[in-house]
This record gives structure tokens, sequence and C-alpha cells, in this order.
């Protein structure tokens, strides 16, 4: 593993290789073992896009591992006046241990991957959400044990969220399935993935049927950064695909819900629906600490260190 661009690149055993030392990470954070593996590094962190989770999570993860997070947003680099990114890369890589960019376009980030020498982490494309969907697939083994079997359900935007959980359901062992209004699909390539990969895989218009039998509810905003112009037709086409106490009477008896945040209470989900699981939901967003920080060492770590 080189680079964390997106799910489809990583194997089955990579992905659980990085849910494990994920967990072991959190269990010596927990009981104040100290593990600066990374001593000495530093990680760059390019923001076209704001964020909470993603900005604290990794600075912190950094931190905790004995290196250091550099924040860099549009306004602090050429990148942003329109400085080629394979330039910034190459220069980048001069500078830096790692990189972790988040971004709209999953081109940016492959581009960065391929012209600079360094590993690079996807912390967001409009294309897919790996990091996210790495903790909540350590969320889900945490609470309801192995994910063999298990059907993970996703509610509303065939979104980024929803391309990496169809990728990362799947290649756990999953069974997933997807409801989204018409127009709303996930990416083609990631249908094609799902189709081809020979897992359990279900596309659906019917929320009802897609939550039938599940053991994780997964939903995310209906209108992304980005797509702000765009809230009234969202909120129109989605107001069907909300998950409420109806929805959640067809999933499994005490299935989880999660929620990559933030939530739009009222829209996504329901408060009583959202506070009833915001045990699992904010585990899930402090996994995000612990899953980034595992692929950082996996990516950052030198041999022998």
């Amino acid at each position: 593993m080189k680079h964390l661009l997106k799910l489809l690149d990583l194997s089955t055993e990579e992905i659980f290789s990085i849910l494990d030392l994920a967990d072991q990470l959190k269990y010596e954070r927990k009981h104040g073992i100290a593990h600066p593996l990374l001593s000495g590094m530093t990680l760059g962190m390019i923001f076209q896009k704001s964020s909470t989770r993603t900005r604290v999570s990794f600075e912190a993860g950094m931190y905790q591992l004995g290196g250091h997070a550099l924040f860099l947003s549009s306004r602090d680099l050429q990148i942003g006046r329109g400085e080629p990114v394979q330039d910034t890369a190459r220069v980048l890589s001069r500078y830096l241990d790692g990189v972790m960019i988040r971004t709209y376009a999953q081109q940016e980030v492959e581009d960065f991957a391929k012209f600079g020498s360094i590993p690079v982490i996807n912390g967001l494309t409009d294309f897919c959400h790996p990091c996210q969907v790495l903790a909540d697939l350590m969320t889900i083994r945490e609470k309801i044990g192995p994910l063999k079997g298990r059907k993970l359900c996703f509610i509303g935007d065939g979104n980024n969220m929803a391309n990496s959980l169809i990728v990362g359901g799947l290649k756990t062992g999953m069974e997933v399935s997807i409801a989204t209004p018409y127009g709303y699909r996930p990416n083609e390539a990631v249908l094609t993935f799902a189709k081809e990969c020979g897992g359990q895989f279900f596309l659906e218009s019917d929320p009802f049927l897609a939550a039938s039998g599940a053991d994780v509810v997964i939903t995310d905003t209906w209108a992304s950064m980005g797509q702000e112009s765009e809230k009234e037709e969202r909120l129109k086409a989605f107001k069907d695909y909300q998950i409420n106490a109806q929805l959640m009477a067809a999933a499994n008896s005490g299935a989880m819900v999660l929620h990559c945040l933030p939530a739009y209470r009222g829209q996504e989900i329901t408060d009583s629906i959202f506070e009833a699981h915001a045990g699992e939901i904010f585990e899930e967003a402090e996994n995000r600490l612990h899953a980034q920080k595992a692929v950082l060492v996996k990516l950052l770590k030198k041999e022998g260190k």
C-alpha cells in the first residue's frame, strides 16, 4: 500500500490490516500507552474543502504519533492561484513525509500521487471518502462483531459516502443495500465493481426494502458541500429517504445507526433516532482518529523503526 486514494485500490487483507492496527492504537491510547511511531515526521494537510473532523483528527493523530501536521488551505498554496498540481506535488514531496488532501476532484488526488514521491491520503473528494468508511467499518466491528455476513444499508444520496460504503462493505464480506431516488445513483464505476465482485449488493429506490433486515443503517446529508444551490430541489427529492422510527422498524431489532456528520436533524434523520444512537455516531466520529492513525503508520512508518 503506497497511498490511500480510494478503497477500490485496496485488497480485503489491506483493509483488515488497517482496522486491526486501528484497534490496537485505540487500545493503547485509552490505556495511556505512548506510540510515537512517526517521531520527527511531517504531514501536509491540503484543504480545498473545509472540515471539522478531518482537520482535527489528522492533526491530533500526527501529534499522538510523535509527528507534526501542517495545515494548508487553498489560500496558503500557489495551487489556489493556478499552479499545476504536478508542480505542487513535486515541491511538497521535497519538504514533507506525506500529504492528506481534502478536495473536490478525485483526479487531483490521483495526479498528486502520480507526480509526487510521498504517500498521499484522500481526506475526501466528490467521488469517495475512504477515511470515513474505514472508521465506519471499525465502529461496526466494535459494536456487533465480525463484518462478514452482516447487512449494511445506506439511505440517501448516491454520493462519495455511498460509493465508499459499497466498496468497503463488499470487500469485507458484508451484504450491502443502497436506497437512492432516481437520478441520484452511486458512481457507475462503483456499480460496475459491485456487479462484478461477487458479493451481495442491492440498489433500491424503496428505502424500506433496502433497510429490511439491516444490521446497520447509515445516512449522510442530502446536500453536500458545493451543492448548496441544489438544496431546495434535494429536499423534495429525498423527503421519503429519512431515517426515522418507521424505517428503523424494517431493520433488524437493535440495528445500529451511523452518520458521518454534520447531521441536519429533521432532514436525513430525525432528532429522536439521532439521539437514540448518539453513542454509536460519536464513537464513529472518534474512530476517524484511530483509523487515520493506522493509515498514517501504514504509509509513513519506515521499515525497522
